[in-house]
């Protein structure tokens, strides 16, 4: 799998079904781009998770929707329900163990 850019006009037909997750993140940002890496390789590892993510500069309406304040920010849906919200750096591990509460 990627993770896949998207804008806010594409976000909830990229979040409505099954899980998703998002990362919330800008390119001035350190810990975003400390993410990234972590979030491509975690995508190409499991199955039946849409990954993707969104810059906040580029487009504002969703993460203020979602009261994004904190960058990086992840939300893990359920077909369009935030079920999990983490903010800050979070290693592969401690995703994998979040996403798999879902998708098992």
């Amino acid at each position: 799998m990627v993770v896949k850019a998207i804008t806010d006009a594409e976000f909830k037909e990229n979040t409505a079904k099954g899980v998703s997750i998002t990362d919330f993140w800008a390119t001035w940002c350190g810990p975003c781009r400390m993410q990234s890496p972590v979030l491509e390789a975690l995508s190409e590892e499991t199955e039946h998770v849409n990954f993707v993510k969104m810059d906040v500069d580029q487009n504002p309406e969703t993460p203020s929707a979602f009261s994004i304040r904190a960058i990086p920010t992840l939300l893990v849906q359920k077909d369009g329900e935030v079920v999990e919200r983490l903010t800050g750096f979070h290693t592969k591990d401690q995703l994998a163990k979040v996403l798999a509460k879902y998708t098992n």
